[in-house]
């Protein structure tokens, strides 16, 4: 029953961080919204830390299966990436723009999400130059930083092209 109840106040959580992003996910307005004291959130979360990494460990998972389900190539992967960070722009912040909390997440989940990129590319290194293009373009694009009238897409594609596309 506590991992049903620990994944309501994650489910929850996410909730609140989609809606109102980060600033918006405090404990005490998570145990509000569960209709509970915010102690009692800590019979099932340890803390923030605790929650934030519950969500983000979602958030890889549903990337991985995006990334997995994606047309094969860099393009495919680049566009699934796009897409993940733009429907989720709250959760993709959280999980890309602070240092990853590898010790709270579930072992081996970072290298089962980044396995279509190496397979694509052949190459830890390559891979992880094309993520991080891929995420500085993203958060480019969801801050609103690329020029009034700049065809996004098309850098979209130049970035894939760059490593191999094509």
């Amino acid at each position: 029953m506590a991992d049903a109840r620990r994944d309501q106040i994650v489910a929850e959580a996410r909730i609140l961080l989609e809606a109102e992003g980060e600033a918006g996910l405090s404990m005490r307005r998570l145990a509000e919204r569960l209709g509970i004291q915010a102690p009692s959130l800590y019979k099932h979360v340890p803390g923030k830390r605790d929650l934030q990494a519950a969500i983000v460990a979602d958030g890889l998972r549903e990337l991985g299966a995006a990334l997995a389900a994606a047309p094969p190539g860099i393009v495919g992967l680049a566009a699934a990436y796009r897409a993940f960070a733009l429907a989720h722009p709250h959760l993709y912040e959280l999980m890309t723009e602070r240092p990853l909390a590898r010790d709270l997440l579930p072992p081996g989940l970072e290298d089962e999400v980044a396995a279509p990129l190496v397979a694509a590319l052949g190459d830890e290194h390559r891979a992880r130059a094309a993520w991080a293009s891929a995420h500085g373009m993203a958060s480019l694009e969801l801050a609103g930083r690329f020029p009034e009238g700049a065809d996004v897409d098309a850098a979209w594609s130049a970035m894939a092209h760059a490593f191999g596309a094509g």
